[in-house]
């Protein structure tokens, strides 16, 4: 098939149907895929039934998350299918054994799924689990106020509970120079929110000389009005040397969203240990306090696992005061699934009802400290960025330097920036009343 036939009818043109699980990076992928697949000649629909062909781009990170995905696998094999992401890696032969003519691309080698969903379609099964470079790849943004750049692929632990180390595999970083050029390009396209995200941002660039304070020095310097956010850390990288101090004085640019998303995952020392995470308690406390005490209003977003299977009843207590005590802005409460391929899915496992309780109990916590977080905002005023149209509430919402969720009433425009003020606050947003629309 050539590279592209614009002569060709639209009618004419095969189809293409995409469905996304997991993360912002698999986000990322998915818009890159879809890039692609036009630049192919393809033509992107919005149900399978319209399809010639499926991808369904996996995660790998819950046992509850898989079982839904290999539903719809399943379900959507009676058509060509291609199975991307990270499942495929992590569990490999599982999509063979699901859809045995499914073809299979690993969540670095979406570069190739032009040729793999042509080939598909002619009848002809190929494995891909190669690694590229993904910056730069075409993308169709999902949302045209954002644009999600990869800022490398993998990571530097070996945590007992993770899958995705088994999909990604050590890290990967892309060059600095690169990334920059994908900033400029997404700016001069209109985009007004810059995520840069991995699997761990903290890691950024130990595999090629440099860091992740001095991308996001980089980012910043280039011409435009835009905001970045920074994805997900470690704090096991923050250990050593400089890197926090060095990034701290990055996030006194204006441009950077005073946001800190710091993965603790337990209050306890010892769980921490039997996860292989690197760090103790006391140093997730002294990273959140430096920030807080550069940026007092700095959003702070954290990830839990209850239920890991060391975990005892002391040890979750150690949890919730750390909670209590550190009380984060948002938490990401999960329970424990042991993920096939992992160290911690040969342990001893917990009983499922004294997971559900503890998360009942953590995430009970996470709302009441989030709500407390957000009341503190009511009566500012101050500029909020548009970013979504919000359809279960049905209205707009955007972000403040401290990339709060502002929810208002009104007709905005994507990428418009507005002076509000907060008039109210629920667990997971703010609710913004309009000053005035700037531009």
């Amino acid at each position: 098939m050539p590279d592209f036939y614009p002569q060709l009818p639209i009618s004419t043109m095969p189809k293409a149907y995409l469905e996304t699980y997991g993360c912002s990076a698999n986000l990322a992928d998915t818009e890159m895929m879809k890039g692609l697949l036009q630049r192919k000649g393809f033509e992107l629909v919005r149900t399978p039934e319209q399809a010639d062909i499926s991808i369904v781009n996996t995660c790998a990170v819950k046992d509850a998350t898989e079982k839904r995905m290999v539903q719809r696998i399943k379900t959507l094999s009676a058509k060509p299918l291609i199975v991307a992401g990270c499942l495929p890696e992590a569990r490999r032969g599982l999509a063979e054994r699901l859809a045995p003519n499914a073809s299979v691309l690993g969540p670095d080698a979406i570069g190739s799924i032009g040729e793999m969903a042509s080939s598909a379609i002619s009848g002809r099964r190929i494995e891909d689990f190669s690694r590229q470079n993904k910056v730069l790849l075409p993308k169709v943004r999902a949302n045209p106020t954002i644009d999600i750049i990869e800022i490398s692929s993998g990571c530097l632990s070996s945590c007992t509970f993770c899958a995705t180390k088994l999909a990604r595999k050590d890290i990967l970083s892309y060059r600095p120079a690169a990334i920059r050029q994908a900033v400029q390009l997404a700016v001069a396209d209109g985009c007004k929110e810059i995520w840069l995200t991995s699997q761990d941002a903290s890691a950024y660039g130990a595999d090629i000389g440099t860091d992740i304070a001095s991308l996001l020095e980089s980012v910043c310097a280039v011409d435009g009005d835009f905001m970045v956010r920074l994805g997900m850390m470690n704090p096991l990288h923050f250990l050593k040397g400089k890197r926090l101090s060095e990034l701290l004085e990055t996030y006194r640019n204006a441009k950077v969203f005073k946001f800190l998303h710091l993965c603790v995952q337990s209050g306890s020392d010892t769980v921490l240990a039997d996860m292989q995470r690197g760090y103790a308690v006391s140093d997730f406390k002294r990273i959140v306090a430096a920030f807080r005490a550069e940026m007092p209003e700095i959003t702070v977003w954290t990830d839990i696992i209850v239920g890991f299977p060391t975990e005892t009843y002391t040890d979750f207590a150690q949890t919730m005061e750390l909670l209590e005590e550190v009380k984060p802005d948002m938490a990401n409460v999960s329970k424990y699934s042991a993920r096939p391929g992992t160290k911690a899915s040969v342990m001893a496992q917990l009983p499922v009802d004294a997971k559900q309780e503890r998360s009942r109990r953590l995430s009970e916590l996470v709302g009441k400290i989030s709500l407390e977080k957000n009341v503190q905002w009511k009566g500012w005023k101050g500029t909020v960025l548009v970013d979504e149209y919000d359809k279960r509430l049905g209205v707009w919402t955007g972000r403040n330097y401290a990339y709060k969720k502002v929810a208002m009433r009104g007709n905005f425009r994507h990428g418009q920036k507005v002076e509000a003020e907060i008039v109210n606050a629920g667990i997971a947003h703010l609710e913004g009343r309009l000053l005035a629309a700037s531009n």
